[in-house]
């Protein structure tokens, strides 16, 4: 039983180590590389009716992505790694109703937004604009 339970803690550490590296290598870059304006614009879909197979590898990349970055952040809630802007990065990638409202009610923490836009300020992008 001991034996069992070492090497369940023993992935469950590795696991940890890997979503630390990972989210400190990788949400910097993601938040840096989207728009200022993100929140508060609509990008056009145009060329998704042209190319409707790179349209559909896209999108399930993007859910795949994201649903494993959601999963991520709220492991990274109690194990280390920065939980809340991970699941925020999951949430952008994901489609889904009412995703803006829950986007906007995440970046709209002071902590978040602030913790955001010195990621942005560090790569040399401007703040993120909100929404009145």
């Amino acid at each position: 039983m001991l034996d069992w339970l070492r090497e369940h803690l023993w992935w469950t550490f590795t696991l940890s180590l890997v979503m630390l590296v990972g989210t400190v290598a990788l949400v910097p870059i993601v938040v840096a590389r989207m728009p200022s304006d993100h929140f508060v614009r609509r990008a056009p879909r145009g060329w998704s009716r042209r190319r409707p197979a790179l349209a559909w590898a896209l999108w399930t990349g993007r859910t795949l992505l994201g649903t494993v970055l959601i999963a991520a952040g709220l492991a990274m809630l109690v194990l280390p790694g920065q939980g809340i802007l991970t699941i925020l990065v999951g949430l952008i990638l994901l489609e889904f109703p009412g995703k803006r409202e829950l986007e906007l009610r995440l970046i709209r923490r002071p902590r978040v937004l602030r913790a955001v836009n010195w990621m942005r300020a560090r790569a040399g992008r401007s703040p993120l604009v909100l929404p009145d």
